[in-house]
Formats: structure tokens, sequence, C-alpha cells
């Protein structure tokens, strides 16, 4: 991401930055992978005694580039952007240094496939599934995402204001994304798939199809950013309790419940939501579809 796009998408954050996420979607992935009966002690979950890649050492992943706002210009390191916070937050409430922290980058479905893995943790907007967690763990939901049709000003829906004034929209999403069950159940319609977002943009931009359902910060970068004079149309009502994001972990790994640990001592302190109205503060202006 350069600093002009940077710029392009930060104003729109700037704007609504004191506002907090409003959830909707999907209930099916709100539990993590595990759900431990007791809490693991604090002794167990310091920085010392986790049985991460290397003692003493945190070594986290993300994606290849990874983009704003989850990471300011493709520096995870810096600690800007949304995940690139949360992960730094999780990693101080393990009790590691900002310097024990180390960062990879993988592909979104090299991570997910089964196998060993090499990081401790990675994040890179995993939503959580039961599908997903036959082969990996994730911890409890770090973020809870609505999900939001991207189109452009003067396209044939850019005036809907409710579910019915779509229903006869061409919406496309993401292969293996949970915006193309949204479009099922919200709309009852079979919707248009793409291999990614850059895909779906080019079809919007060739009047393929009239909009593109995401993440609502997704929504917000492309309308941003990517999709010229873009527009968030509106989010899709709730169908439950979100689209939520997990810390994705390898398998039975020693240290899910600690890393889930972290997570809820981050919500119940009020971290999370300070680093979500920071970075995240998306839900002004894409009202919801009624």
């Amino acid at each position: 991401m350069n600093n002009a796009s940077s710029r392009r998408f930060g104003a729109a954050i700037i704007a609504v930055s004191a506002m907090l996420l409003a959830a909707c979607s999907s209930s099916s992935n709100t539990a993590s992978s595990t759900s431990p009966t007791a809490a693991t002690s604090a002794a167990a979950c310091s920085a010392s005694s986790l049985q991460t890649l290397t003692t003493g050492k945190l070594v986290i992943a993300t994606g290849e580039p990874a983009y704003f706002p989850w990471v300011i210009d493709d520096k995870p390191e810096s600690g800007q952007g949304f995940e690139s916070a949360v992960a730094y937050a999780v990693a101080e409430k393990l009790g590691f240094a900002k310097t024990d922290v180390s960062w990879v980058r993988t592909t979104f479905d090299g991570a997910i496939a089964p196998g060993a893995k090499q990081f401790d943790f990675n994040l890179q907007q995993f939503s959580i599934t039961e599908a997903r967690k036959a082969a990996v763990d994730f911890s409890s939901p770090y973020y809870t995402a609505p999900q939001a049709i991207v189109s452009y000003k003067g396209s044939a829906i850019a005036g809907a204001t409710s579910i019915a004034d779509l229903k006869k929209a061409k919406l496309g999403a993401g292969v293996g994304t949970t915006s193309l069950d949204a479009i099922k159940t919200v709309f009852g319609t079979e919707p248009q798939v793409f291999n990614d977002n850059a895909a779906a943009v080019a079809a919007l931009k060739n009047g393929q199809i009239d909009g593109i359902v995401v993440d609502l910060p997704t929504a917000f970068y492309l309308s941003g950013v990517e999709v010229t004079n873009g527009l968030i149309v509106g989010q899709l009502p709730s169908t439950g309790d979100g689209d939520n994001f997990g810390l994705l972990l390898a398998k039975s790994s020693p240290i899910t419940t600690c890393v889930s640990q972290a997570v809820d001592a981050l919500k119940a302190d009020g971290t999370l939501d300070a680093i979500t109205t920071k970075w995240l503060a998306t839900d002004a202006g894409a009202p919801v579809l009624k």
C-alpha cells in the first residue's frame, strides 16, 4: 500500500473514528476451536513456559502483502494497523517484549491448510468456520465483521436503501468467503464467484456485476481506494453473531488456550475496543439495509 492510497482511505477512517463497529452476518462462526473447561494458569501461559516454536520468542504471520487498515504500509513490525496492533497486544498479554516478536508471511490458503506451521499464530482476517477448525485451531474471536456491499456512484444499485431494492442485483464475492453465504442467506440469490477481490473489482468496473459483498472494513478500503467513485451501498442486516475473525494456530497447538485467554483479557480490559475504535471504526456511513 503506497502512502497516497493510505491517505485516501485514511480520510474515510478518520471521519468515523469515534464510532464502534455494529456486528452482523452468520452465527455459525462464533466458537473458537477449543472450549477449555478451566483456564490455564498464568504461569503456564508465561512467555518462558509457552511451547512456542522457539522458547521465549513469538513468531507471528500475516499476508503478503498485508493491506491497510489491517497493517499500515505493509510493515506489521511497526505495530500500526488493526491486526498489527492486535498481534502486539496479544504478545504483551503473554509476556513477550516487542523485541521477542518476529514476523513471517504466508498465503491465506497455505495458512488454513492442514500440517505443520512456520508461525506460532497467524492473523489475516481468518473467519472461524467449522470446516477450517477440522484443520487448524482458532483463538477466541478478536473481531466481528459485518458484511457490506460495494458499488460506485451512478450504478444500478447506488441508491438502494433496502433488501427489496437489491433482490434483482447482480452481486459477487470471492471464492471460499463467508460473503458468498451472506448473499445466499440475505437475498436468496446465487452470487457470481471470483478468485479474489481484485477479480471482483475488475468485474464491477466492467459492468459484469452491480456490487461486491465483502466484510465492512474491506468495503471501506475497496470503495475508498480500488473502485473509482466507489461507495458503500449499505451493510447487510444481522443474521446472528457476525463473521468472527480468530488468530489461527496449528491444529492442537499447545498454546491455543493461552492465546485465547490473552484475547479474552484484551476484550475484558477494553484494549480491543480501543484498537477497533482507532483502526476499524467503520460502521458510520454504511447504513444497515432493511
